[in-house]
């Protein structure tokens, strides 16, 4: 037959969902199963998004605009200026989720061979889209250690070379659950000026800060508008992964424009998301003191528990709903299958993310797992214990 690409050779597995599979067949062998690989919050959606949908009268499903409605941008724009970032609706274009947005934006200001520094570990999808665009991470290792902060400015300066393009963060980070601080923003900041360099910012968990940390936004920075593309999404804020709505938010008039030529060519993001996604807007505030409050006794649970197993090392999370264990094993990977195929307590395993998949640099991670704390707190408990009894009885 005939060949594929080198390209989609090179696409790498997704390392939240290539246990699947395994997944699958344990439930079918009528194991119970607690799933802490994926980011999927099992927060109730808001009945406003719900119900707006449910509702409308549309009675032509039509093409909305590409660069998402007029409505639903002025609302963004005006639950931006609530935070503090100050942009017109002119600014922000509406996309198939956070991910349509780095899609976009990679194509937009990379060409084949560009780079993009990220600091590791990263999102593991931002090596797919790196990928597809033939964009070259270049990975700046982020310490357990250190709490995954910021590594030090002088480590960038090193890896910046004529074909570095721009600077990448998650904030606050999946799958660290680090909170850059301001100081660290700012840091960035003066780098890419000095550079002359673009810093991109992934800052969909923006509402989970923890212990009274809060979120700072590189479109808050002052003169910086040339250099600073903000990527957002309603999936992980709302609880509507489903909806797949996003955005990329920047003052660069030439990014705007070149982004648009990608979003016409797909034509529009889906009108009854964006819908829900306008309705959602007004959510009332008591709604994330809530989710926090809850996400804040999950993330304590967790870290407890976790603390109890010997061997084990984990980072404390400052935001979104994650956290990276190192465990006593030699390969987390094959760990995680082990716990799908042959452990279960009471007939109930789990499921985590190997780490090793949100590294690019090889051989790091490789022993670390990602946990996303999205069940409720006896839940988490079980499932860690899960994990204690299987390390008792692992063999590597």
């Amino acid at each position: 037959m005939p060949s594929i690409s080198k390209k989609g050779r090179d696409m790498p597995e997704s390392p939240i969902r290539k246990l699947v599979p395994f997944a699958e067949q344990a439930e079918a062998d009528g194991k119970s199963i607690y799933y802490l690989n994926i980011g999927q919050p099992d927060i109730k959606t808001p009945e406003i998004a719900l119900k707006a949908v449910k509702d409308n009268n549309v009675q032509i499903l039509s093409y909305s605009r590409s660069e998402g409605s007029d409505t639903y941008r002025k609302k963004i724009a005006d639950y931006y200026a609530y935070h503090n970032i100050k942009v017109s609706h002119k600014d922000i274009i509406v996309t198939t989720g956070a991910s349509e947005a780095i899609a976009f934006i990679f194509g937009s200001i990379m060409d084949p061979d560009d780079e993009v520094i990220i600091c590791e570990p990263f999102y593991a999808n931002y090596i797919a889209f790196a990928t597809a665009a033939s964009v070259k991470v270049k990975p700046i290792v982020s310490k357990m250690e250190d709490n995954f902060a910021l590594p030090p400015i002088s480590e960038f300066e090193k890896l910046i070379t004529s074909r570095t393009k721009a600077i990448m963060i998650c904030n606050p980070g999946n799958p660290t659950g680090y909170l850059y601080s301001k100081e660290e923003i700012e840091q960035l900041a003066a780098l890419v000026k000095t550079h002359d360099l673009f810093l991109i910012s992934d800052e969909v968990y923006r509402e989970f800060t923890y212990d009274g940390n809060t979120h700072y936004s590189i479109l808050e920075l002052e003169g910086l508008d040339n250099h600073t593309i903000m990527i957002d999404s309603v999936s992980k804020r709302y609880s509507m992964c489903g909806a797949r709505i996003g955005c990329l938010v920047t003052r660069n008039e030439e990014i705007r424009y070149t982004v648009l030529k990608f979003a016409q060519a797909r034509l529009s993001p889906p009108t009854y998301a964006q819908i829900a996604s306008e309705a959602a807007l007004s959510t009332p505030q008591s709604y994330f003191e809530d989710i926090k409050h809850e996400y804040i006794t999950r993330r304590d649970t967790l870290i407890s528990e976790l603390n109890k197993i010997e061997g084990v090392k984990v980072a404390i999370p400052k935001g979104a709903f994650y956290c990276i264990a190192e465990l006593p094993v030699k390969n987390a990977d094959k760990f995680a299958q082990w716990l799908l195929e042959s452990f279960s307590v009471n007939n109930e395993t789990v499921m985590v993310a190997p780490a090793e998949g949100f590294y690019s640099t090889k051989g790091i991670g490789v022993n670390q797992i990602r946990i996303a704390y999205v069940l409720n707190k006896q839940h988490l408990i079980k499932a860690v214990n899960i994990i204690k009894e299987a390390l008792k009885v692992y063999k590597d």
